[in-house]
Order: C-alpha cells, then structure tokens, then sequence
C-alpha cells in the first residue's frame, strides 16, 4: 500500500523496488488532527515528510504578522530544506485537515540521495522551486515591513508637531479675542500721541521676543518672575503670577514696569499690562504654529526623499540626505535608546544610483544596529555613521557598540533566509535584499567586521556604475 503510494510521488517514482522497499521499511507513520502543529520556526530540522492524507499549512512569523507560505497536500514532500541543511526550521506547519504523515530521518534521507540519482534529481528541482517560491513571497513581506517601519516612523515623527498645532489652533482662537477685547480698552483710554508711540514699541518688542525669547536659567527666570510678580500685586493688579511669566519672556524689568507706570495713568497702565500679556500668547501661538507646521513640512520632504517619488530610477543621489531621512524615518527607535554620531566626509560627492532602494540599505542595517542595541542601558549604546570618498568610489559604514556577532555566523549573514534573532523576529531576508541592491544593482560592496563592542558593516559604491575604476578598499 505505501509502496504503491509512493511510486506516484515523484521524488521516489523512479526508485528501484529493493530500495523502495528499503525506504518504506525506514519510514515512521505520523497522525496529526485538524489544528496540531507538525513542527514550530525554529525547532531542529531532522526529518523531512510525506504527505499521505490531508492538508498542511505552512506560515512564517513576521513581527505581529504570520505570513502563508504554502499549502501543500497528498503526495507532497514538506521539511526537506531544514533537513539537508541541517539548519532550523524556517516556517511552522499546522495541519489544516486531519492529516497523516510519513517521516524519514536525516541520515536515511541522504541515503537515498546518494543511492538514487534520480531522487536527487528530484530533490533539486524540488528545493529550488521551492526556494524560489519562499524568497518571493518574503521578499514582499519584506517590502510590506519596511512599508509598516516607515509608516510607523512618519506617524510617530508627526504626531508631535500635529498635536502642537491643533492644540496652538485652538489656544490662538481665545487669545484673539482676549487681545481684541484688551486693545478696546486701551483704545478708549484716551492715550496721547506719546503712549501710542511707547505702546507701538511695546507691541514690536512683544512680537520679537514672542518668536525668539530672551536665553535666561532656570534660576533666574524664577527670580525675574517672582520679583515682576511682587511689583505687580504691590500696584494692585489681579492675577499677577499669571502675568509676570509673559512679562519676563518679553524682558521686561521691574524697572522697565516702573517707567511705564510713569507713562500712563494707573487704568491706563493696567489695561496696558493685559494688552501685553494677551498680545504676546497671541505672538507665541502664531510662532509655535510656525514651528510646528514647518516641522511637519520637513518631515514630508523628507518622506519624500526618502522614497524618491515622483523621480527617475536611476538619479542623482546624496548619500548624507539618505542617512539622515533614514535616521528621521527610524527615529521612534532611536528616540530614548543609542546615540548616533555622524561622521560625514564634507567632500562627498553625489552618485549615480536608485536612490529609494539604497535607503533601504541603510533602513535594514542602521535597524539591525538599533536591534542589537536595545538591551543596552540607555545612554551607552552608539551607533557611528562614517563616510569617505577613495578616488571613484565611496564608503558608508554604520558601526555600533553592542555585543557583537559571532565569527562562526558572519559568513552567513547575506545568505536568504539566515537571520540571528528570534523566531517571529525577521524573516532573514533584509540583508539578502540589502546585498543584492549594493553589489547587483550598484556594483558595489557590503562586508562586515565584528567583535565584542565593535560591529561595522561597510558598504562601498561607485560614485558613477558607467566609470568607475576598480575598487580598492574591499
């Protein structure tokens, strides 16, 4: 019955019968129901299966994500990859049905490969398909990732700005109507031509200071404050804890405060004092709303440049400009987490390049950094980002200060599929994607040192593909 059975799956079909006689009596029989898992990502991969009955489904954790990889069903061959690689279980397989499996140990398996060449050449074709397969579907996963980071980043980047403005909005609309209402009055107190003038000082001075206020401690702001507010309260004026702040960050003295009661009549002189208190958070709220609209305008062009909309794919690209959107776009990581230092070679040169790609260059490494970074107490982790023109080419290196990564995994770290985190974490593909962009697309070179406290992954490009000379520094 099994052998039957396995003459129509075609890694075994053309398998003489002794062998497959051979192979049957080697195989475990295995019985899942409908919702039990075969093997989790990143259990020992040591078995490869048969399907005989029923369905699989196989997914890939991504962040909150699962991602399905495949389905596969009667005569299908699932866990062979894993298997001859002797690696981790890339993806979990669950059992979509009531499903019935036969298992074939590692050691039994190279057996067969090495006894039946048309297994093998079975098993080729197989596994590359697959492969394939896998690479593209994370390879979008991949994109829709970077697509969530930047997402996240920009969201997070203009919440801040956003929140300040709608909130200056609402603040501005009663300081209007307050600084309307204290102009009336002082309108019908009767100023002569001089206090006009002194008060049209008063009003340009409120304005200046409003957008660039006097640089003062803390300490000392305090004083000035608590010292107008005695001054005040002495000359009867209500709420003067309120007012003297606003005075202060228009630097005015108790002195100042003096002279101008000299000037004007005690009335006069109150509704002057709420003109400016009133005038000047009208001032500050307009320069606020500035501020915050100019930030978000900086985070669009920067969202902009990041992706290169609207551009040619191949353009002029400036490598600080990218280093410095990815590190805006990422910022919500590195906010409260490593240092970064920039060490900008001021001689750099545009380059020849797709710009929106080498940003994701930089967004998978200077990620990873801040991920290898992240247990450390905050303050002590550092990322470094070093530029550097050699004659045609230039180079980029994205150095942090963590723990390292062991010699025996650094020859693996572009290969798909590998990654050094936790199942759930990546999907191993980021510096896959990363090193076909640098050496497929751009010619270049990517490389990485590491040991305890020092990792740097270097990136080198031509400063023009069509040009260039040979590159030295790899």
């Amino acid at each position: 019955m099994i052998q039957q059975f396995l003459r129509n799956v075609p890694l075994f079909a053309d398998l003489p019968d002794d062998d497959l006689f051979q192979l049957c009596e080697m195989l475990d029989r295995i019985e899942l129901k409908a919702g039990e898992q075969l093997f989790a990502e990143g259990d020992k991969g040591d078995s490869a299966y048969i399907i005989q009955e029923g369905e699989l489904e196989i997914t890939k954790a991504s962040g909150n994500r699962q991602i399905l990889l495949a389905v596969r069903s009667t005569g299908d061959v699932i866990g062979e990859m894993a298997m001859l690689e002797d690696r981790p279980r890339m993806a979990s397989v669950t059992a979509n049905s009531d499903v019935l499996l036969l298992a074939i140990q590692r050691e039994q398996f190279q057996k067969l490969l090495s006894t039946s060449s048309s297994a093998a050449e079975a098993m080729f074709y197989t596994v590359l398909r697959r492969f394939r397969s896998t690479q593209s579907k994370l390879r979008q996963s991949e994109k829709m990732a970077q697509i969530g980071t930047l997402t996240a980043g920009v969201a997070h980047e203009l919440n801040n700005p956003a929140a300040a403005v709608k909130r200056g909005a609402e603040q501005l609309e009663r300081a209007i109507t307050l600084s309307a209402e204290a102009f009336a009055q002082l309108n019908s107190a009767g100023l002569s031509e001089e206090q006009w003038r002194t008060w049209d000082e008063l009003s340009k001075k409120a304005q200046l200071q409003a957008a660039r206020p006097p640089e003062m401690d803390a300490l000392t702001r305090s004083d000035r404050e608590y010292e107008l507010e005695e001054w005040l309260e002495d000359l009867g004026i209500e709420d003067a804890w309120e007012v003297a702040p606003d005075l202060v960050s228009i630097d005015l003295s108790s002195e100042d405060l003096a002279t101008l009661a000299d000037t004007f009549s005690s009335d006069q002189f109150l509704f002057v004092v709420k003109w400016l208190n009133t005038t000047y958070t009208m001032y500050n709220l307009l320069a606020e709303l500035k501020q915050g609209a100019g930030r978000i305008s900086g985070i669009v062009k920067a969202l902009k440049t990041y992706s290169y909309l609207d551009q040619a794919p191949i353009q002029a690209v400036d490598i600080h400009q990218g280093l410095d959107d990815t590190l805006l776009i990422l910022g919500y990581k590195l906010k409260n987490g490593p240092s970064v230092r920039r060490e900008y070679d001021p001689n750099l040169p545009e380059i020849q390049g797709y710009g929106s790609e080498l940003n994701q260059v930089w967004t998978n490494i200077i990620d990873n950094a801040a991920y290898a970074l992240a247990e450390m107490p905050a303050g002590e982790g550092q990322i470094v980002l070093r530029t550097e023109l050699d004659d045609d080419w230039i180079s980029v290196q994205i150095e942090d200060n963590g723990s390292g990564i062991p010699e025996e995994v650094q020859g693996h770290l572009f290969e798909p599929f590998f990654t050094t985190k936790p199942p759930g974490v990546g999907t191993g593909l980021g510096l896959d994607i990363s090193y076909n962009i640098v050496i497929n697309k751009h010619r270049g070179d990517i490389k990485v040192t590491s040991e305890p406290g020092k990792t740097v992954f270097t990136v080198w490009l031509p400063v023009d593909m069509d040009t260039c000379g040979p590159l030295k520094s790899s």
